[in-house]
């Protein structure tokens, strides 16, 4: 499974770059082959003689550009297809875990946490239906405004959300293995149901700028309806939301992925100091830990160097490729639930190791 993810992740970069070879030998300009997706222009002498319920209209900087992006194989069958995919297999299993986790769960701290997760995993990928309509439509949206407001607020912000408590289970399981006479005096169950109420409030200020601003315009030179994808970010109302969205990569992806290092580094290291036999769950940690680093890291990447690139001179041309590692943050929506499963069959209710002096300790290690 690790394989396939990366596999995954170059063949839709592979897709990407032919496109773009094939655009460019079709044009003679130096323009990239993405529109410029959030850069649209309002064209206002158009949208005052339009009816308040009909879309604003942006004009974009180069229609082949514009063309090739949003009729292109990527946009309109990679990306859908992906999720679909993710669909398929993440609904059920999210589902599954949210009926019979809570019986099934040693811990019921653990149980919140898991069940979280799956929460935010579920409406994650609850929301792909209509964008999976929208990108076979030619990326054209057909369902409102307020529809493409919440959509794109639900995605982006469950990404975060998801994230987040990978996080928190992470640091649950590193001080279960490293401090475990502070771990046995928590009061876990109160403390992982706080936990989940900060994670849900991070979630509504994630979304709150994003219900608040038009998502959806009409593109004049392709006659499509984007939804989220071109934006006119040089508008007053929309000028925020290029360092609003930087700051929050950073607080949803950055620092869950620094704690996800640091726990899972100091457990594999306490582990192997003591003189047990750990290495089925130190290799199954493992394995989370770099199936969360394959599905999350790209997308950070991407997400933060478009934002600053896109903040100091307008240049949105990785938006394309950041969509691509999106996917890759759905897929691990999917395989959440197995990852659980996978965890609870190598970790009992308390496991024994032996502290760096070398006295057997026994703590509960509930994962």
């Amino acid at each position: 499974m690790a394989d396939l993810v990366p596999g995954l992740l170059i063949c839709l970069m592979a897709v990407q770059t032919i496109q773009h070879d094939g655009n460019r030998t079709r044009t003679q300009t130096n323009s990239s082959l993405l529109p410029r997706t959030y850069m649209g222009r309002t064209n206002k002498q158009n949208n005052t003689k339009l009816p308040a319920s009909t879309n604003p209209r942006l004009s974009v900087n180069s229609e082949d550009t514009v063309t090739a992006y949003t009729k292109g194989v990527l946009s309109t069958w990679v990306i859908p297809s992906s999720y679909i995919l993710a669909m398929l297999v993440g609904i059920p299993s999210n589902t599954y875990i949210l009926a019979f986790l809570r019986y099934r769960a040693k811990s019921f701290s653990t149980a919140v946490l898991y069940l979280n997760l799956a929460m935010s995993d579920l409406l994650l990928l609850l929301t792909l239906a209509l964008r999976v309509h929208y990108h076979f439509n030619g990326n054209n949206w057909t369902f409102g405004e307020i529809s493409c407001r919440l959509i794109t607020a639900l995605f982006y912000g469950n990404v975060y959300c998801s994230a987040q408590t990978i996080a928190c289970i992470s640091l649950k399981r590193y001080l279960a293995v490293v401090r475990p006479f502070l771990y046995r005096r928590l009061a876990k169950t109160t403390l992982a149901l706080w936990t989940c109420l900060v994670v849900w409030f991070l979630f509504g200020a994630a979304i709150v700028p994003e219900l608040l601003v038009r998502q959806s315009y009409q593109v004049t030179q392709l006659g499509v309806i984007t939804c989220h994808d071109v934006l006119p970010l040089e508008e007053k109302s929309h000028a925020l939301l290029v360092p609003y969205r930087l700051m929050l990569v950073c607080l949803g992806l950055v620092v869950p992925f620094l704690i996800c290092i640091y726990a899972h580094v100091a457990v594999v290291y306490h582990l192997g100091q003591s003189g047990c036999d750990w290495r089925p769950f130190i290799r199954v940690t493992t394995v989370v830990f770099i199936i969360f680093v394959l599905c999350f890291l790209p997308s950070g990447i991407l997400q933060i160097t478009h934002y600053i690139r896109l903040f100091s001179n307008g240049d949105d041309s990785l938006y394309g490729y950041y969509r691509v590692a999106v996917c890759l943050c759905c897929f691990h929506s999917c395989l959440d639930p197995f990852l659980c499963m996978l965890i609870s069959r190598t970790a009992a209710s308390e496991i024994q190791f032996t502290s760096l002096h070398g006295k057997p300790k026994r703590s509960a290690v509930m994962m």
